[in-house]
């Protein structure tokens, strides 16, 4: 029988999202053109925390939003049950802004594809890039994160479950690991 297994404690996660801040600076400094775009639900949160973690250190906070996929989804038409649809605000203009798109768990590439194709409806960034705070591999779409908080080696039948206290009431990070 599979087994569950801890990836990241609370304290690696923020661990992990200090050096995930740490690296967004060093390749942009100032981070004058620079936005942060969670895609729901998890990489809401975890933009969120980013966008403190950047506020402290640049004196001033970035621009934010939050991007729902659902509707933008390759799968969601085969779907059994209907897509649930959350919330979509960019207030901001993101011609020109570079873009660091947010999400918890990099897989299939399929969400990033959906979120980029939703992102083209507000406009044309200079730059997308991609933040995850899990890469577990499996690529099905050419896409890869430009920063990642911890990679780790998986099976397609293997489930990472990435838990935040803003939507599950604390955080970790772990492997549901597939039926032996």
């Amino acid at each position: 029988m599979g087994k569950d297994r801890c990836l990241m404690t609370a304290q690696e996660m923020d661990e992990a999202l200090n050096r995930l801040a740490a690296a967004i600076i060093e390749r942009h400094g100032n981070c004058e053109k620079l936005a942060l775009v969670g895609i729901q639900r998890r990489g809401v949160a975890i933009a969120a925390r980013l966008g403190k973690r950047l506020k402290t250190v640049l004196g001033r906070s970035l621009p934010h939003g939050t991007l729902d996929i659902a509707l933008y989804r390759d799968d969601w038409r085969t779907s059994v049950k209907q897509p649930e649809v959350l919330q979509t605000d960019i207030s901001f203009s993101v011609d020109g802004a570079v873009l660091v798109l947010v999400d918890d768990v990099l897989y299939t590439g399929r969400t990033i594809r959906a979120a980029l194709e939703a992102l083209a409806d507000f406009g044309r960034p200079s730059r997308v890039e991609l933040l995850v705070l899990v890469d577990r591999g499996h690529r099905e779409l050419p896409i890869h994160a430009d920063y990642v908080g911890l990679t780790v080696p998986t099976l397609r039948s293997d489930r990472v479950h990435v838990r935040m206290q803003e939507n599950d009431g604390h955080d970790e990070v772990f492997l549901a690991a597939a039926p032996e």
